[in-house]
C-alpha cells in the first residue's frame, strides 16, 4: 500500500511543479511589460508640404450631333420616287422624296381657271361701277370672288409644294423606312438626317464648381475604344442648378470633320479648373470613410489624432484636401485602420 502511494506521488509531483512554473512565468510576463494601451506603435508618416496643383475635374458626358431631325411628310400620299442613298451626304434643299401629286395638279389647274374667271369678272365690274351701271355692293361681291379664288390657288400650290420633301440642312442621311409605292402620313418616320460636322458634348458638374466654368472654357475628352484625346469649347451653360441632383448642366462643341466621333457615344471629360499655388495633396489610401465624410490621422505630441477633412479632386494616387489639414502637419500613412484616437505612436518619417 505504501509502495502504491509513493508511486502516485512520484507521478503527480512533476505535474504539480510544471503548473507552478507556468503560473510564475505568466505572472512575470504580465508584470514586466507595459499595458497595451500605453505601448507605442511604430507608424510611417509624412510632413505635408504645399505644392502647385492644376485642379481639374473628371466627369462623364454624352456626344450629340450638331443638328438632328427625323424626316416626315406634311401630307398623306403615295411615294412616287426616292432621291437619296442611305448613309450618304445630302445638301440643304436637296430633294429626298417625291410624292404622287396627280390629284393636286388637277386641283391646281381648276384653281387657276377659277382665278382667271373671277379676274375677268372683277375687271368688268370695275368698268360698270365707274359708269354707275352696278352698285358698290355688286362690285364688292366680284372682288370677294376674286380674292377667294386667289386664296384657293395659294392653298393648292402650298399643298403641291409639300409633295416634294427636301433636306432642311446639310448632313448625313440615315436608313430609310419607306419604299416607292409606300403610303406615308405625317406620322410616318421616313428617315433621319444628322449633321455631325460638329459634335456637342453634354455633361454635368457639381454645384461647388459652377463658378469656375465659363463660356469659352476649353476641355479635353476621350471616347470608348479610342486612345486619341479631343478638344472642345464650352458654348452654353444652364442658367440654374438642378435642385434634385445639385449639378449644373453644360454643353461644349468640338470639330468633327473626319467623322471620327459618333453621336450617342460616351465621353470621359477632363475639365480644367483653377490653379492652386498652395495645395495640400495626400495619398488616397490614408483617407478613412466615416459617417459624416472622411478622416485622417495626424501625429501630435506622441499621439495619433483623428482629423475630419473635406476633399476635392482625386488624381491617380493623391487627393486634394480642401480643409482640415495645414502645411507642416505630420500625416500618418501606415497601419491607420488599427489606430485609435489619442493612441501613443512613434513616427518614422519618409
Amino acid at each position: 500500500m505504501k509502495k502504491k502511494t509513493f508511486l502516485i506521488l512520484l507521478i503527480l509531483l512533476p505535474l504539480l511543479l510544471l503548473v507552478v512554473y507556468r503560473v510564475n512565468k505568466n505572472s512575470e510576463k504580465a508584470n514586466s511589460g507595459d499595458k497595451p494601451a500605453n505601448r507605442s506603435s511604430k507608424i510611417s508618416g509624412i510632413i505635408l508640404k504645399p505644392t502647385v496643383f492644376n485642379d481639374q475635374l473628371s466627369v462623364s458626358g454624352t456626344l450629340a450631333s450638331n443638328e438632328e431631325t427625323t424626316i416626315h411628310s406634311e401630307i398623306s400620299a403615295i411615294v412616287s420616287s426616292i432621291s437619296f442613298q442611305e448613309g450618304k451626304q445630302v445638301s440643304k434643299g436637296q430633294v429626298l422624296v417625291k410624292l404622287v401629286d396627280t390629284e393636286l395638279r388637277a386641283q391646281l389647274l381648276q384653281a387657276k381657271n377659277r382665278l382667271n374667271l373671277t379676274s375677268e369678272n372683277l375687271k368688268r365690274a370695275k368698268l360698270l361701277l365707274e359708269k354707275e351701271a352696278i352698285s358698290r355692293e355688286e362690285y364688292e361681291i366680284s372682288e370677294t370672288d376674286f380674292l377667294t379664288a386667289q386664296a384657293a390657288l395659294s392653298i393648292i400650290m402650298a399643298q403641291l409644294d409639300k409633295t416634294t420633301i427636301r433636306a432642311p440642312f446639310s448632313g448625313t442621311i440615315g436608313l430609310r423606312n419607306i419604299s416607292v409605292g409606300s403610303y406615308v402620313t405625317p406620322a410616318t418616320a421616313i428617315t433621319n438626317l444628322v449633321d455631325s460636322d460638329q459634335i456637342k458634348i453634354t455633361f454635368s458638374i457639381p454645384e461647388k464648381y459652377a463658378a469656375q466654368v465659363n463660356v469659352g472654357t476649353k476641355l479635353s475628352f476621350k471616347v470608348t475604344g479610342q486612345s486619341e484625346s479631343y478638344e472642345a469649347k464650352v458654348f452654353a451653360i444652364e442658367p440654374q442648378i438642378d435642385i434634385v441632383t445639385r449639378t449644373l448642366t453644360i454643353k461644349a462643341i468640338s470639330e468633327n470633320k473626319n467623322k471620327e466621333l459618333i453621336p450617342g457615344s460616351f465621353a470621359n471629360i477632363t475639365l480644367p479648373l483653377e490653379t492652386i499655388n498652395d495645395a495640400l495633396l495626400v495619398p488616397a489610401e490614408v483617407l478613412i470613410p466615416v459617417q459624416n465624410g472622411k478622416k485622417v490621422f495626424v501625429y501630435n505630441k506622441g499621439k495619433a489624432k483623428e482629423v475630419m477633412v473635406e476633399v476635392g479632386t482625386r488624381t491617380n494616387k493623391d487627393v486634394l484636401v480642401l480643409s482640415g489639414l495645414k502645411a507642416g502637419d505630420t500625416l500618418l500613412t501606415s497601419g491607420i485602420m488599427m489606430l485609435k484616437n489619442d493612441q501613443n505612436v512613434e513616427v518614422n518619417l519618409k
